[in-house]
């Protein structure tokens, strides 16, 4: 991997210059963290001289020196990832995170999940199955009920039922990217058990529609467009979900019946995510239907 560069830095200088009250204020203006070392070299060159290729070498600089592992790993994956080099990056996480807290790999974790959005679903979906087993053991967060997150360089508090709802959409997306339309509904549905959003809605409305299940199809699609989710006033869901139905009316009605051979979810998950839902959606039947389903369809196997 690449560690070395002649363009570490235009200059052996600080990257500020000047008294404190001015320095100060160069690191609020451009967030960039106080300090002399490869760190911060790197998040000036990435801020300030937006330069990524210089900041990729010192932020292995600065991981070969013990400094700030956790933030200059995950920081120097996202840029490779601008960068198209997201095979690197995966690597690199792997390769590296040994030398992480471990307070820093469930970030790490979430970087990868992006990362393998490049084609690389399985693992993808191993990570996101990892995630949602640390829930339901208690063991993520640190075992905190919320966490501090970041976005587009604001703080904001994220509960472990929101998290908890984000992993199973985009295991249910993975699913999608596999054709594997009856695991997609099984976890899509226990997020909307659990925070139902207009985003997922149309998800699992578009999965219903690839298993010819159309009139459910738009009683999820119309529960978007009158408003009965929270995000049904985010203007692309209801475009999406106006799209949908759009193309629902172009089907004609199914001729065959979904194939639960292709289902492929163990027990463990099943499991687990049955604790998720009796945790949070208390009021809710044990198991959907569909779970019901998949459970006569396995003791038929097992006869």
């Amino acid at each position: 991997m690449e560690k070395n560069s002649s363009k570490c830095s235009s200059s052996g200088s600080s990257p500020t210059k000047g008294g404190g009250g001015e320095r100060e204020m160069f690191h609020v203006i451009h967030k960039v963290p106080s300090g002399d070392g490869p760190y911060v070299r790197a998040k000036h060159a990435q801020l300030v001289q937006k330069d990524p290729e210089a900041a990729i070498v010192w932020f292995w600089k600065a991981i070969n020196a013990g400094d700030r592992v956790d933030s200059a790993l995950k920081d120097m994956a996202v840029v490779m990832k601008q960068l198209d080099r997201t095979e690197e990056a995966i690597e690199a996480i792997k390769s590296f995170r040994g030398r992480c807290s471990k307070h820093a790999q469930e970030s790490l974790d979430n970087v990868l999940i992006d990362l393998y959005k490049c084609g690389r679903v399985d693992e993808q979906i191993l990570v996101l199955r990892q995630k949602l087993r640390m829930i339901y053991q208690g063991e993520a967060f640190n075992g905190k009920p919320t966490k501090t997150a970041r976005s587009h360089g604001k703080k904001f508090q994220v509960s472990i039922k929101q998290e908890t709802s984000r992993i199973l959409g985009n295991l249910g997306w993975a699913y999608m990217l596999k054709t594997n339309y009856m695991a997609a509904e099984v976890v899509y549905r226990k997020a909307q058990m659990i925070d139902p959003d207009a985003n997922k809605a149309c998800n699992l409305g578009l999965c219903l529609i690839k298993q010819a299940r159309y009139e459910e199809a738009r009683s999820v699609l119309e529960d978007v467009l009158q408003s009965r989710l929270p995000g049904c006033e985010d203007i692309k869901s209801r475009n999406r979900a106006d799209e949908l139905l759009l193309d629902l009316e172009s089907r004609q009605p199914p001729h065959v019946i979904s194939n639960l051979m292709g289902l492929n979810l163990d027990d463990e998950l099943l499991d687990g995510l049955d604790q998720i839902e009796r945790k949070w959606a208390p009021l809710r039947p044990r198991r959907l239907p569909i779970f019901e389903e998949i459970s006569n369809y396995k003791d038929q196997l097992a006869c």
